[in-house]
């Protein structure tokens, strides 16, 4: 052991480990006639220290970190397949689902509108329809009906200050 670290360690792939874990293993000339093994550990006192430790240790720590990964990798596959709820299945779908609260609005809104288009006079509601819902131009609706665009127009125009006025 030494109180400088080692110089010209090799890269090691990164991997997830253990937050518990109280140990890294490293290599140094790794391709060469003579590769050199560390052990970094903390002490009891919180110092961080190294060894040098032979090629079958080296080894058996790397061997541990492997085995610990697929652990990891394991429980995390547990907890995908476990949680699905219906939370989760709506957060992984591709077009969300609207809350219900959202859904029963809308349909109270939707009904409302309709009552308010049943009130109008049969005339106004008949162009209102078919203007908004139909999707009919006013010289469409106008043909339809024989008269003329201006009062295509003003019916649904006098239909929709109507429906605010309920509103």
């Amino acid at each position: 052991m030494a109180d400088s670290h080692p110089n010209n360690l090799d890269p090691r792939p990164k991997r997830r480990r253990d937050e518990e874990s109280p140990y890294e293993i490293y290599s140094a000339g790794i391709n060469t006639a003579h590769p050199r093994f560390y052990l970094f550990f903390k002490g009891c006192d919180g110092i961080k220290r190294w060894m040098e430790i032979d090629r079958a240790l080296f080894d058996a720590f790397n061997e541990f970190e492997l085995d610990d990964l697929s652990f990891f990798n394991e429980v995390d596959r547990h907890y995908e397949q476990s949680e699905v709820t219906e939370a989760t299945l709506n957060r992984r779908a591709a077009t969300p689902q609207e809350p219900v609260e959202e859904t029963v609005f809308q349909r109270v809104e939707v009904d409302k509108l309709h009552r308010a288009i049943a009130k109008l006079p049969e005339k106004q509601r008949r162009r209102l329809v078919l203007y908004y819902f139909g999707e009919f131009t006013y010289e469409q609706i106008a043909e339809m009906e024989g008269c003329t665009k201006r009062a295509v127009k003003f019916s649904v125009d006098i239909a929709l200050k109507n429906l605010k006025e309920i509103f």
